[in-house]
């Protein structure tokens, strides 16, 4: 239960904190300079991208998000020591992705750097034995989270309450829906209780946080939140390629795409990098759908707790009693940034000054996502879904992600075209 509450409390408000240091230190002045990494050919490439001036540019962004990430460390109370080795490393091999992503041969089939950083990730986490501290020191909710309280001052907060009304809309349809309908498969195939209740969670509400915020409510096992985690993960990656090309098939505008997107991928970064792969608006409109899950987080934990408390008689006499307090603690602060950040450049700075800030910002948010899928791939492993030897939960948990792409589809459509 621990383990919950700090990952909800400390790291969500660390998240905010260092998202607007970065936000502050662009207005004062101190922003780092944008680099380029558009090149068509080896010439361009050693000119362009691997020339003296472009590299200081990359080593600037670097200084910033290292110091940053330290800063995380230290007040999220993680070892120093092993981030000083492990996001050097993490940074190569981002920054190799997003050189790949800058052909404009791959620019043109759309692919993002997103794509090659947790490729990359894969393959070395998957072909090689990593150590124990060096998966432990990856931070990967932290980058997700710093990069989506930056994309809040490219979001417009008019948008916000036009696409969030319709967001918050879909967002109680589809989550009271797929997760009644993945509690039900559930209890079809006889998965326990605990179980039952974090993948239900982890498939209609946000992945990966609603399943650790569902364990903390229930008390959970951690070997089971581990493998529901696990589940998340590996299947929001096919869904987050190839989702945005069936969108594309299916002639669906941007917008719809955009609902659909935030609404069926389970976790917060597959829904930036797959919004990505599709255009702005997309980007825009899944990123707020998804908050819009997200916000509907500390509701669910609140309820949650109340039907656990009271109707599991074997934890009951020791459950902590819902409160009020609970939707505070499983409520999502990075959101609170995010929206922060909106209100701020869309109604505190000129356009003057936001102009000049803006494509910096940008950059560095873009950094911090592909940083976060270099991350993921680093720390997933393909073997961890053959270790449960049950795997009616893996066979739930696939029906129901189905059944949450048909309802999400059709729910978008309706609210978006």
């Amino acid at each position: 239960m621990s383990t919950s509450k700090s990952f909800s409390l400390s790291e969500d408000w660390v998240v905010v904190i260092l998202g607007f240091a970065i936000i502050v230190l662009a207005l004062l002045g101190l922003a780092v300079p944008k680099p380029s990494f558009s090149w068509n050919s080896s010439a361009q490439l050693m000119d362009n991208v691997l020339s003296g001036e472009n590299l200081f540019k990359i080593g600037a962004q670097f200084v910033l998000v290292f110091i940053i990430a330290i800063i995380g460390a230290i007040l999220l109370g993680k070892s120093v020591k092993s981030l000083l080795t492990v996001f050097p490393v993490v940074f190569i091999i981002t920054v190799v992705a997003i050189i790949i992503a800058g052909n404009t041969i791959v620019h043109d089939y759309n692919l993002e750097a997103v794509i090659f950083s947790l490729g990359i990730g894969l393959l070395i986490g998957n072909c090689f034995k990593l150590p124990d501290w060096f998966r432990e020191a990856l931070s990967t909710e932290l980058y997700v989270k710093i990069g989506l309280v930056l994309l809040g001052t490219n979001v417009i907060f008019g948008d916000i309450l036009t696409a969030g009304g319709l967001g918050l809309l879909q967002a109680v349809i589809v989550v009271l829906s797929v997760w009644y309908f993945a509690f039900w498969i559930c209890k079809k195939l006889k998965i326990d209780s605990e179980m039952s209740m974090m993948l239900s969670s982890a498939v209609s509400i946000c992945g990966v946080s609603a399943a650790i915020a569902t364990s903390g409510a229930i008390k959970g096992d951690s070997k089971k939140l581990s493998y529901v985690v696990s589940l998340v993960l590996i299947t929001a990656i096919p869904m987050m390629i190839f989702m945005p090309y069936i969108a594309h098939w299916l002639g669906l505008s941007q917008a719809v795409t955009g609902a659909w997107l935030g609404g069926s991928i389970d976790t917060t970064g597959a829904v930036v990098a797959s919004g990505s792969l599709v255009g702005e608006e997309a980007l825009k409109i899944s990123t707020i759908v998804k908050f819009s899950q997200n916000v509907l987080l500390g509701i669910a934990a609140f309820a949650i707790s109340i039907y656990w408390t009271y109707s599991n008689s074997k934890s009951a006499e020791n459950a902590e009693k819902p409160t009020v307090k609970i939707i505070w603690e499983r409520f999502p602060k990075f959101v609170l940034g995010f929206v922060g950040a909106s209100l701020l450049f869309s109604f505190v700075i000129s356009p003057e000054h936001v102009a000049e800030v803006k494509g910096s910002l940008k950059s560095v948010q873009g950094l911090w996502f592909a940083l976060a899928f270099t991350s993921i791939g680093l720390e997933t492993n393909f073997k961890d879904l053959f270790v449960h030897n049950n795997k009616k939960p893996l066979y739930a948990f696939l029906i129901a992600q189905t059944f949450n792409i048909i309802v999400t589809l059709i729910v978008a459509v309706l609210l978006f075209r």
